[in-house]
């Protein structure tokens, strides 16, 4: 069966990558210095214990990490692996 110039599979790499690039980002972002704190250091919420264990060094809750998500700026979302241009180079 002809695919084009594209291996079998391809389209499932693309997806993975840019999951991988996206999990990469939100590793940089976190600030995992010292132990993870028990209470939320802007409106002094409980964190639960699930939540300390997921995200080493967490110090917010998921309220306000949600909030400061929503504020925080972001790189394009541009895959460069599945662009055209990519292709033809």
């Amino acid at each position: 069966m002809a695919s084009g110039w594209a291996k079998d599979g391809a389209v499932q790499e693309q997806i993975d990558s840019t999951v991988q690039d996206g999990i990469e980002e939100a590793r940089q972002r976190l600030r995992n210095q010292g132990p993870s704190l028990t209470i939320c250091e802007e409106c002094e919420a409980p964190i639960p214990e699930a939540r300390r264990q997921a995200v080493p060094g967490v110090r917010l809750c998921i309220a306000c990490q949600a909030e400061a998500d929503r504020h925080q700026t972001h790189r394009a979302n541009y895959n460069r692996r599945g662009s055209k241009d990519s292709q033809l180079r």
